[in-house]
């Protein structure tokens, strides 16, 4: 049975996912309308205000900024969570947080987090079942060895990097891992800080972003024949958080070497440069292949910026004009960048404030794909705004997010966060107050009461969720 909602869902899904492709409705796929590439590119702990693009001054973004220009720019897209694992989870399966499988970063002994479950309705696996050929790379998190969560087990053909969040704190690891297989990195030990505050002493040592980004490439090049599905997922800016090492790891500060700043800033700084650079490669290889046309391509994060390793999110402005950071419900924590590029397809240099989430990347991806997408899922595809068809984008009648006993929901540009479990709820106008600066629950109390609802409600309890 499909609501009115859903069904129109299904109905803009179709026809939209046949417009990417070229295809007239109810003609089959042919050679002449091949299934885009999809690249989704996912930083860890970047911050809504990190690039240049949304208006950082001091960090310099070149490649991505040109991306946006390329492309299309969303203002108010959020990641599932506010910290790694649940908004991964949420990411992949398409559910929010209400009633997702994974709802913090909770440790298994003796490496990993808590794994999905098998079976699960990942957006790999669909379009794994759909002819594409699905990798990721970088970081996981969602079942660490020998697990029922592993890549292979959950939709993913190839998998190369970290298994394990806390595994994946360390940017020079003793090893790493390559599908089930465990690969040592011959030279790393521990890391140890060089004489100018970064990278690590031995010229032997191997940076693990410099070894993704190598096998990014060399996947597009096994695959440049057939559709893929890419998610890389660099840990870059995530601080090394292990005990006695804590810093901003990156073999070299580069431009940012002889800045009055203090070192970790330093760092931080240097690890976005280098991801910029590595979308600017990506970006080189798709054009060198002819594969520029054919492919999709999205950056995020999987939420705001992080206070870990000595770096001061407040010291470049990483939240830009929001409040609050990683592990805040205030949308410094929970609103991240989305640039999407698509050449012919996605108009160049727009912006949209379509409200967008995590749980939108499941459908959407289905529908450029030319994939059936869950009917029981929380998403909705946003290719109609992707494709400038605004009047036949589906809207969400709200987002919901949740972090232990934290909750908040956004309505339109009316935002509630409850930070406690004793109800107290604040409400912010997000239109003329996108800082949350000025709590107005008292002046609204309906839609106090309403937003109140819709988090009571959004909330499912389950045992296993952790």
């Amino acid at each position: 049975m499909y609501n009115r909602r859903n069904f129109l869902k299904v109905i803009a899904g179709t026809s939209m996912s046949l417009a990417v492709s070229g295809c007239q409705v109810g003609k089959k796929l042919s050679a002449e309308c091949r299934r885009p590439n999809i690249i989704y590119i996912m930083a860890d702990d970047l911050g809504y205000g990190d690039l240049g693009c949304y208006g950082q001054k001091a960090i310099k973004t070149p490649n991505i900024d040109k991306m946006a220009a390329e492309g299309m720019l969303f203002t108010d897209h959020y990641a599932g969570n506010t910290v790694c694992a649940p908004s991964r989870c949420i990411l992949m399966t398409g559910m929010h947080g209400g009633h997702s499988q994974v709802r913090r970063n909770k440790e298994f002994k003796p490496m990993g987090q808590m794994p999905l479950k098998p079976g699960t309705q990942t957006v790999a696996r669909l379009l794994q079942k759909g002819g594409y050929k699905t990798a990721l790379i970088g970081k996981w998190g969602l079942g660490g060895p020998d697990s029922v969560g592993i890549p292979q087990k959950q939709g993913f053909d190839y998998f190369f990097g970290y298994l394990c969040q806390r595994h994946a704190h360390n940017y020079y690891p003793e090893f790493i891992f390559r599908n089930e297989e465990m690969i040592p990195l011959k030279g790393n030990k521990n890391s140890v800080k060089t004489e100018d505050g970064s990278g690590i002493a031995s010229e032997r040592a191997q940076y693990v972003p410099d070894l993704c980004i190598d096998e990014v490439m060399k996947f597009i090049d096994r695959n440049s024949s057939k559709p893929f599905f890419l998610y890389y997922s660099p840990t870059i800016p995530h601080a090394n958080n292990e005990a006695g090492i804590k810093g901003m790891e990156v073999p070299s500060l580069g431009q940012y070497a002889d800045k009055d700043w203090p070192e970790p800033q330093k760092g931080c700084a240097a690890m976005i440069s280098r991801l910029d650079q590595q979308v600017g490669d990506i970006i080189k290889k798709l054009k060198d292949l002819n594969l520029d046309n054919d492919t999709i391509i999205m950056f995020t994060s999987d939420n705001g910026p992080h206070g870990e390793g000595g770096n001061n999110p407040r010291f470049n402005k990483s939240s830009g004009p929001l409040r609050g950071f990683k592990r805040d419900l205030y949308d410094g924590g929970i609103r991240v960048p989305l640039i999407v590029r698509f050449p012919g397809k996605v108009a160049s240099n727009t912006k949209t404030g379509h409200v967008s989430a995590f749980w939108d990347f499941l459908p959407t991806a289905c529908d450029v794909a030319g994939v059936k997408a869950p009917s029981n899922i929380d998403g909705i595809s946003y290719l109609p705004t992707l494709l400038g068809k605004d009047k036949k984008q589906v809207q969400h009648d709200y987002l919901y997010w949740e972090f232990y006993s934290k909750r908040a929901a956004r309505m339109g540009n009316w935002k509630a966060v409850a930070n406690s479990g004793n109800g107290q709820i604040e409400l912010y106008n997000l239109e003329n107050d996108i800082a949350e600066a000025n709590d107005v629950a008292g002046k609204y109390p309906e839609i106090t009461a309403k937003m109140g609802k819709i988090i009571k409600e959004a909330h499912v309890d389950a045992p296993d969720a952790d």
